[in-house]
């Protein structure tokens, strides 16, 4: 009995993380559905405002990390490249992409092929002054997040080479050596034996170190290179 009562218990509770769960996302599903709501309304009210006529809303529930795998994006971009809508406006431009870099891109493509962009949240516009002046800011801010990334980068490896770690591209044996850890093991030496050998012989392994272990040596018995 005692055992059943467990079990219902158990159920009981698992129902509960379930319907816990199930509510979490009807209101996260709510929640995108009021957001897309509210940029749907910002683009019909900036539309009516300046006179422009909408041609249709394309929407991705979906992050807008980066312009990859957006489809509702992709087809109005297509739309403006073919000429059938005039410009593409976006309630804000972390809609467009949350990259800076990516949403630079997409702004210097606008200007490159003539069609209008715009940010109502930033004020980007090519079609006034002030707008453009706007695009070639996100421009700017763009570089200078490029340059800041360089840097980190060249930082990052800089700490990573004093540490010793070999970057770049993966070195490569020499065949004699490879042959002659073949031949070691051939006469019956053990791994351990080998890498004392390799070691005590001052022979560099292949990433530059100066110590050789069993695992090494069966690395390279094992096809490494």
């Amino acid at each position: 009995m005692a055992d059943v009562d467990q079990l219902a218990a158990a159920i009981a509770a698992a129902a509960r993380q379930e319907a816990s769960r199930d509510r979490r996302r009807r209101q996260v599903r709510s929640a995108q559905g009021a957001g897309l709501e509210a940029q749907r309304q910002a683009i019909q009210e900036a539309c009516m405002a300046r006179g422009w006529p909408l041609v249709a809303i394309h929407q991705d529930v979906a992050s807008g990390r980066s312009l990859e795998g957006r489809q509702g994006l992709a087809t109005a971009l297509r739309a403006v490249r073919a000429g059938e809508a005039a410009g593409l406006i976006v309630a804000k431009l972390d809609r467009l992409s949350r990259s800076v870099i990516d949403a630079a891109q997409t702004i210097e493509r606008a200007r490159r092929e003539g069609w209008n962009l715009v940010a109502l949240d930033l004020g980007v516009d090519f079609s006034t002054p002030s707008g453009e002046a706007m695009a070639h800011m996100t421009a700017v801010f763009a570089q200078l997040e490029r340059r800041l990334i360089g840097e980190r980068t060249r930082a990052a490896l800089a700490v990573r080479r004093a540490q010793g770690v070999h970057l770049g591209r993966p070195p490569v044996l020499p065949e004699q050596l490879r042959r002659r850890i073949r031949r070691q093991r051939a006469r019956g030496l053990t791994l351990q034996e080998i890498a004392d050998r390799l070691t005590a012989a001052g022979v560099l392994t292949a990433h530059g170190g100066a110590r050789w272990y069993p695992s090494t040596v069966r690395w390279v018995l094992g096809g490494g290179r």
